[in-house]
């Protein structure tokens, strides 16, 4: 059994500007620069034969390439319990499209749903413990954040072994999507 999740790879100039928000926030789990990547959706542990089928589902996907800028950043979890950071996806509507059609080709190739709401976004910390106004002084100091643009030329199956410090990511399939 394999855990897999699809997303888009983050290329190295923004995987480096977005390093240099790490910081500033006692206990911090900042994700390595390397895992830096938006999830388009996770599906969780498979076998081998539902992994082929996502595979061939996702193999049948045509959609068009295109541009993407990360922009300002957040946080999940609660105001007194902040339970991870992000950086934001500016508004892509190319994105939304891409997502709804690995989301359908997972969902329809191995009848498992995901009802999570799609909010674009790159992971940068988990937390634990990180005081309310700590937090908000971090994400006050960065709110500014925004990447140059970069174009997104494909979308990756990656398998996700859970670690004790960090998860490591491992490419499975990487598929194309279509130039214009």
């Amino acid at each position: 059994m394999r855990r897999l999740f699809v997303a888009v790879t983050v290329p190295e100039p923004v995987r480096r500007h977005l390093s240099l928000l790490a910081g500033g926030i006692p206990g911090a789990r900042w994700v390595a620069a390397d895992n830096l990547h938006i999830t388009l959706r996770f599906i969780g542990e498979v076998d081998g034969a539902l992994e082929q089928d996502i595979v061939d589902a996702l193999a049948g996907l045509h959609q068009p390439g295109f541009d993407i800028r990360l922009e300002g950043v957040g946080q999940f979890g609660s105001a007194t319990s902040v339970r991870s950071l992000w950086a934001g996806v500016a508004p892509c509507p190319e994105l939304l499209q891409l997502h709804r059609a690995v989301h359908r080709a997972v969902s329809l190739a191995a009848a498992l749903a995901d009802r999570r709401r799609f909010l674009p976004h790159v992971t940068l910390a988990r937390l634990k413990g990180a005081g309310p106004q700590t937090v908000a002084g971090w994400l006050g100091a960065q709110a500014q954040f925004r990447s140059t643009a970069f174009r997104v030329t494909e979308f990756v199956l990656f398998d996700s072994r859970l670690g004790r410090k960090a998860a490591h990511y491992t490419p499975v399939v990487e598929f194309p999507l279509l130039e214009r």
